[in-house]
């Protein structure tokens, strides 16, 4: 039986973003492996010591991987998968903010946790221009 060899793909510093990563690429059929995911998931500070999260694929299969991956935005969209323009100046690199709303709603999060998320702030920010809009 020959050998199978594979290639690295892609580094991520959170397991959210390489489990999200690596869902699509099952979805397609290819064959995912991620190395270090336990190590970083056991403390977060540790993943720049290690690298990251390595996404591999079996070399064969790299050049399908990437285009599948770089068809995924990295930027906002709309319900009907539309890329988010800026109203200010056009740009499609807009990107979804989440903040807190003053101090109260900091107390509240730290004591409440989760159950404080209403008293969270979405937005948008150009990544061309920096202008902030909802």
């Amino acid at each position: 039986m020959p050998e199978e060899k594979f290639t690295l793909l892609r580094r991520f510093q959170y397991s959210s973003e390489a489990i999200i990563y690596k869902g699509k690429l099952e979805s397609q059929g290819i064959e995912v492996f991620l190395r270090d995911i336990t190590i970083v998931d056991s403390n977060p500070l540790y993943s720049n010591a290690v690298g990251g999260i390595k996404l591999f694929v079996k070399t064969e299969d790299v050049s399908k991987a990437s285009e599948i991956l770089n068809e995924v935005s990295l930027f906002s969209v709309d319900d009907d998968n539309n890329l988010i323009k800026c109203p200010k100046c056009g740009a499609e690199q807009v990107e979804l903010e989440i903040s807190i709303d003053g101090i109260k709603s900091l107390i509240k999060v730290l004591i409440f946790g989760a159950f404080a998320i209403f008293s969270t702030k979405y937005k948008y920010t150009c990544q061309n221009c920096k202008h902030e809009f909802n």
